[in-house]
């Protein structure tokens, strides 16, 4: 059995297709041509913004001609992570799906069920002929998990709609009404390049094996930040006893996934050797037993190798493992609000040895709370230009207010009742969706968002519940067929 023979069939089939199309973030031209052509194909309107967002629009059904204008809307990149010697090329190569039970997985990559089951779900849409619906407008944004810029670049005037589903979320039976709101803080190290010194134990130390993530909506279940885990190793050789030298170091990736590996190159002096392997030892036991519950994978690995020609100034060594060790990670404040939300939250994202002998480290802050997304941006920028460093921020992007007297809510919530016999749960989420960005330009709309369950997006273990799908599927119909008729 392949992801082909699965139902809803023509949700998966669109599925199928999304997956054999390269998309990873800012290189999605690929998925934009499949979508003018699809609409093509289908004799449906459609246009793209200067952006690359992509809006299909479709007819009303027979006797639907009243029925107010929806939105559906979903973002056409995803992240692209993969597993340690893993031979994949994200701009070139189709993901490979794995069927596990009730689950669809990829072959130690991302899946890209996040947000590719909107595509496909709105694809289904717009090809079916026997769905009832009015008018239909099919939303397909860019970039969205390297800062949401296909959102913001949209333009007032591209939607007609006032009621919009987004289908970003990743837990079936839950309507999401609200999210957080995020900035990215990176901070540059500017190092010199010294001669290695003389006898010394040099070494490579890895951390690997751990579950990784999303950085909004995982950030709270306790997952290990290999960023840190490493500089807590490198920061108990640190010191004159030592005298620890780095040449190399470097961990995560993506602003918005928790880091799964890290690693460095570095030396101490040579009658410290066995020290190092002791210190490793007792460290790597001691974090097992931290995280027991919840990293079954986590290791970390240290071996000998050859002296490097040069390292990194030691001055500069000191200030960056000082700093990423001060460095916050994970949940600064759960809501006062919402009983079990996320308020408040940074992530230790990745570090990164560019050219021209500079370090980047990359963070990310989320809030529900526009004044405490403020402070915490401030906090990280604080710890790391006391060590020296230059600190830069991106726009950010603003939270999604919830509006529990929301029409589209009520519906939603009294078709999920009729379909299931019981409640659906009104939520807000940590992570950060479109919609915030989507009230910006017109602040008319409606909205909510629903999606099937899945679980450790953004990181190779990324898998999605087969069964939760067609539950979803449905219950978008059913909003679709009963959707009130336009206002007056």
């Amino acid at each position: 059995m392949t992801i082909k023979d699965l139902e809803p069939k023509l949700v998966w089939n669109f599925f199928y297709d999304v997956t054999q199309i390269p998309r990873p973030s800012k290189k999605e031209e690929k998925m934009i041509a499949y979508l003018l052509d699809f609409a093509k194909k289908h004799n449906l309107e459609a246009k793209k913004d200067k952006a690359g967002n992509v809006l299909i629009t479709k007819p009303a059904t027979p006797g639907k001609e009243n029925t107010a204008t929806i939105v559906l809307q979903s973002h056409v990149d995803m992240v692209a992570e993969k597993n340690s010697g893993v031979d994949h090329d994200f701009e070139n190569d189709p993901i490979e799906t794995i069927i596990d039970g009730d689950w669809v997985k990829a072959n130690g990559t991302t899946l890209g069920a996040d947000n590719g089951i909107g595509v496909a779900a709105q694809l289904a849409v717009l090809a079916s002929n026997d769905i009832a619906h009015g008018k239909i407008e099919a939303l397909f944004t860019v970039d969205e998990e390297t800062g949401l810029t296909g959102a913001n670049a949209l333009e007032k005037g591209f939607l007609t709609g006032n009621t919009l589903i987004n289908l970003d979320t990743e837990e079936e039976g839950q309507i999401y009404i609200g999210c957080a709101g995020g900035k990215g803080t990176r901070a540059y190290f500017k190092y010199k390049l010294k001669d290695a010194p003389k006898k010394y134990f040099w070494f490579k130390v890895q951390v690997k094996g751990l579950r990784g993530g999303h950085s909004g909506s995982d950030i709270d279940r306790g997952f290990g930040n290999a960023n840190k885990i490493l500089t807590r190793f490198l920061h108990a050789l640190s010191g004159k006893r030592y005298g620890l030298v780095l040449s190399e170091i470097k961990g995560g990736n993506l602003h918005n996934a928790i880091p799964r590996e890290a690693l460095a190159v570095a030396g101490i002096k040579e009658k410290y050797r066995e020290d190092a392997r002791v210190k490793l030892n007792t460290f790597l036991a001691t974090l097992q037993n931290e995280y027991k519950d919840v990293e079954p994978g986590l290791d970390i690995v240290l071996e000998s190798v050859q002296p490097p020609s040069n390292i990194i100034n030691r001055k500069t060594t000191a200030s960056l493992i000082l700093s990423l060790y001060a460095c916050p990670h994970g949940v600064i404040g759960m809501s006062r609000d919402i009983p079990g939300l996320v308020e408040t939250s940074t992530n230790l994202a990745s570090v990164k040895m560019l050219e021209n002998q500079l370090i980047e480290v990359g963070t990310s802050q989320r809030s529900s709370v526009e004044s405490k997304k403020t402070d915490i941006v401030n906090r990280v920028s604080s710890v790391f230009e006391l060590a020296g460093a230059k600190v830069t921020h991106n726009d950010g992007y603003p939270g999604w207010q919830p509006n529990p007297n929301s029409e589209i809510l009520k519906l939603a919530k009294s078709e999920y009742k009729t379909l299931y016999n019981k409640q659906a749960k009104v939520k807000a989420i940590h992570a950060g969706l479109e919609c915030g960005l989507f009230l910006e330009k017109y602040p008319e709309l409606d909205m909510i968002s629903i999606g099937p369950d899945m679980t450790d997006v953004h990181s190779p273990d990324e898998k999605m519940k087969i069964s939760s799908v067609k539950k979803w599927w449905d219950f978008l119909l059913k909003i679709l067929e009963n959707a009130p008729e336009k206002a007056e």
